[in-house]
């Protein structure tokens, strides 16, 4: 037999034709002497009726299926009687009246059910992974991301770009998270490095003339992982020459359109809004800022610039920053409540967090005695303040100050329940810092990658005060998530030397390292620029899924693992010898 229909395929149009269906038995009962079996597959279920008086060698094969038992089932489409109608399935008016049955496959029982609606141990599902993809909430999501890539190249070759693959196997030039390494048999103390990013090969396809340049590709770091990180991960990479950060923006833009309109049917709202980081961090405390609610966060200096508070005066004689969030009807908090919010802010590394309340027209609790009339005043203003209004207030560095505030911003609104979760807030933020101080590699660090071109007015502080240049960077920030980051390149020998030489990199080790690009950079290299989106975390966000395993096919746990084949795994003795390797 072949099949001649899916499971998710049939309709009244069918009714009195003989199909043949194949699949997995989804579900088995014996109601009064008929047996109905739901038949499923990646499109859908089916159900099908085996009646004794009909054909009883086929209804007594029927009686030994069981769930996920492989099946060929051939016979005739039936319309279910009115009240058997299940208009939850999209095949729910019909059933096909079974005339054969091949078990093409029995199964085990399963370590678990195969439903959608259940608990499931993560690890257990990671180790049964080939079990949990049949149900029909990851093969929705990976059904997603499939149409994803459809959408993606379907964009990218209507505005002439090319597809071109770049090396998995590639030189190690770390300068940021960690390399997986690969040991090279021909060539043995040498190794291969898996790409962390095409980075330098795109930007080589543009001194080739590449002006357009596209790829979804596999990208490997080995490092911590988090919830929305994996060891390995798939980006949209692009690279563009001729261009300045508006280009990319634009191109950016419309992509992220074009697949909310095509997978979700929603017309965002262009152009999509811009705001430099610094804006971003004292308004909300993060470079990626959620902006699906408010809770903005409010500077107090110039408020309390005359305060008796000691906090608050020594905070502002240090060069320090008084800020807060106001907590609507969060007078209401139990002080348990508080003191656990007093207790995170430390946790965070703050000296403290300082509150008070507002109500009938003033303030009480927390450091309300140490606040004037005339502070009063100005806070009530500033502030907006309304009728049980919480005031949480952080007194501290700069740094510290405003990234407390942002975390506990996201804590109490997931806490209130205040984030709605049906919003897309997009958002491009720009104009970030080009290096960062690393106290444990006692220099400077890129923040984005060292290919990163300065801001050309800037370019005269990169020797004497590196900490004050802004980079020509741009992330694209969705629901206070990174989907994207990208930058306007340097695209000469000089400017990258001068670079190299602001992160402390001596001439010798960025020529072993760099050397290839370098060269590659005096034979031409026209300005160029591009942008990476994370797809795993795009489409995680696409299916309001909860981690982006719930996107990717085979994942690995947080701690790098794979439950299912036992990954990473020990090799023999041979393979090391021929490697020219010992474990030490």
């Amino acid at each position: 037999m072949i099949r001649t229909h899916t499971c998710g395929a049939l309709s009244k149009e069918h009714l009195g034709q003989k199909v043949i269906l194949t699949g997995w038995v989804n579900k088995w009962r014996d109601l009064g002497g008929l047996i109905f079996i739901d038949v499923r597959d990646r499109y859908g279920k089916t159900q099908a009726v085996f009646n004794p008086e009909e054909n009883a060698d086929v209804y007594e094969q029927a009686k030994a299926l069981r769930n996920e038992d492989v099946v060929e089932i051939s016979g005739i489409v039936a319309a279910r009687p009115d009240n058997m109608i299940n208009r939850e399935m999209k095949t729910g008016e019909i059933e096909v009246a079974a005339e054969a049955l091949q078990i093409l496959n029995k199964a085990k029982t399963t370590p678990f059910e195969i439903l959608d609606d259940i608990e499931i141990n993560e690890e257990l599902r990671l180790k049964y992974r080939y079990l949990d993809l049949r149900r029909s909430g990851l093969q929705h999501n990976l059904k997603v991301r499939s149409n994803v890539y459809h959408i993606i190249r379907d964009y990218f070759y209507h505005n002439e770009f090319m597809e071109i693959e770049t090396p998995i196997l590639m030189k190690s030039t770390p300068e940021g998270a960690r390399d997986f390494l690969v040991p090279s048999r021909n060539y043995p103390g040498r190794f291969y490095a898996l790409p962390q990013s095409p980075q330098t090969y795109k930007q080589l396809l543009m001194v080739s003339g590449f002006d357009r340049y596209f790829q979804v590709v596999k990208c490997f770091r080995d490092e911590d992982l988090r919830r929305d990180r994996q060891p390995e991960f798939t980006q949209i990479d692009v690279e563009m020459s001729f261009v300045d950060e508006n280009d990319i923006i634009r191109i950016g833009s419309e992509l992220v359109q074009k697949v909310f309109k095509e997978v979700l049917g929603i017309e965002l709202e262009m152009p999509i809004k811009r705001m430099t980081f610094n804006e971003a961090f004292e308004r909300y405390g993060s470079d990626k800022p959620d902006l699906r609610f408010g809770m903005e966060i409010q500077q107090l200096n110039t408020v309390f610039a005359q305060s008796d508070f000691k906090v608050f005066s020594s905070a502002l004689e240090s060069g320090g920053q008084i800020a807060a969030l106001v907590v609507k009807n969060g007078a209401e908090f139990s002080r348990k409540k508080i003191d656990k919010l007093i207790d995170r802010s430390k946790e965070l590394g703050a000296k403290g967090l300082a509150y008070w309340k507002y109500q009938q027209g003033q303030f009480s609790a927390g450091i309300s005695k140490f606040i004037s009339e005339v502070e009063t005043k100005e806070l009530v203003s500033v502030l907006n303040l309304q009728e049980n209004d919480l005031v949480l207030s952080a007194a501290d560095t700069y740094e510290t100050t405003f990234s407390v505030l942002g975390q506990l911003r996201l804590e109490i609104a997931e806490d209130l329940n205040i984030i709605p979760q049906d919003k897309f807030a997009f958002l491009w933020v720009t104009d970030f810092p080009l290096l960062e101080y690393s106290e444990e590699e006692g220099r400077y660090m890129a923040r984005h990658h060292p290919f990163t071109s300065p801001q050309e007015e800037e370019l005269p502080l990169l020797d004497e005060q590196p900490e004050k240049v802004k980079a020509r960077a741009y992330d694209l920030v969705l629901n206070g998530s990174e989907i994207a980051g990208g930058s306007i390149r340097i695209h000469t020998k000089e400017m990258q030397e001068k670079m190299f030489a602001a992160l402390k990199i001596e001439k010798e080790e960025a020529e072993q390292k760099f050397g290839f690009l370098m060269e590659a950079l005096e034979y031409g290299a026209p300005p160029h620029g591009g942008i990476a989106f994370g797809l795993d975390r795009l489409v995680m966000i696409l299916v309001g899924a909860e981690s982006i395993r719930d996107v990717i096919a085979f994942p690995k746990t947080s701690s790098a693992l794979s439950l299912m084949d036992e990954a990473p795994s020990a090799v023999s003795e041979s393979q090391l010898r021929e490697l020219k390797l010992k474990i030490s």
